[in-house]
């Protein structure tokens, strides 16, 4: 690997702080998942690999959940926004899954999209405000930090990950582990550009 390609290499610091580690690890995450499932028409998106029943479309919806759910709801107790907030989860629990064959692709990566980009805004707030330390609200009379709940979210896009990597191999051949430096994904800005990726449509 050239010093040039390495330089904006998607991966945490190899001898970085505790922070720097876990947001280096959980951006390399989105961005994998991001090259993994990016520039999709929507039969590619519903397409499925062997029994699963989960599609590239489904993981896009799921995934903006988790984001605003975790950032919003999980870390401060605070409304996760549309469309979130109108589902009868208890009734209708894969209610994101069921109903992401409906959504155009467009849709689809914007909801990830944007759902990345609060995600990155609250957390940066509540590292300011009390770093990996912080407490969130009790989940049945148990506290967990804001540590735990970025090592949760890490484990979330990993599975995940597998997930896309097998179901995008089987469309067009896509393999490999490393996402490309220039892969489009609601990331933070890229060194000396001052300019952020998009989402791929």
């Amino acid at each position: 690997m050239t010093e040039e390609k390495s330089r904006y290499r998607i991966e945490p610091p190899l001898a970085g702080t505790e922070i720097e580690t876990l947001l280096g690890s959980l951006d390399r995450q989105r961005a994998t998942f991001a090259w993994k499932a990016g520039g999709l028409d929507a039969q590619a998106l519903s397409a499925t690999v062997g029994a699963s029943a989960i599609t590239l479309g489904g993981l896009l919806k799921h995934l903006a959940g988790v984001e605003d759910m975790k950032f919003a709801w999980q870390l401060k107790r605070q409304d996760p926004g549309a469309p979130w907030n109108s589902v009868d989860w208890h009734n209708d629990p894969d209610w994101d899954w069921r109903t992401a064959a409906d959504d155009s692709p467009e849709d689809l990566y914007r909801l990830w999209f944007d759902a990345v980009g609060r995600s990155r805004q609250r957390l940066a707030a509540a590292l300011e405000e009390g770093g990996l330390e912080l407490l969130l609200p009790p989940i049945d009379d148990e506290v967990g930090s804001l540590r735990r709940l970025l090592i949760d979210l890490i484990e979330e896009y990993a599975r995940h990950v597998g997930h896309a990597d097998l179901i995008r191999e089987s469309l067009d051949g896509l393999v490999g582990e490393d996402p490309p430096a220039d892969v489009s994904w609601p990331g933070p800005s890229r060194q000396g550009t001052g300019e952020s990726g998009g989402p791929q449509h």
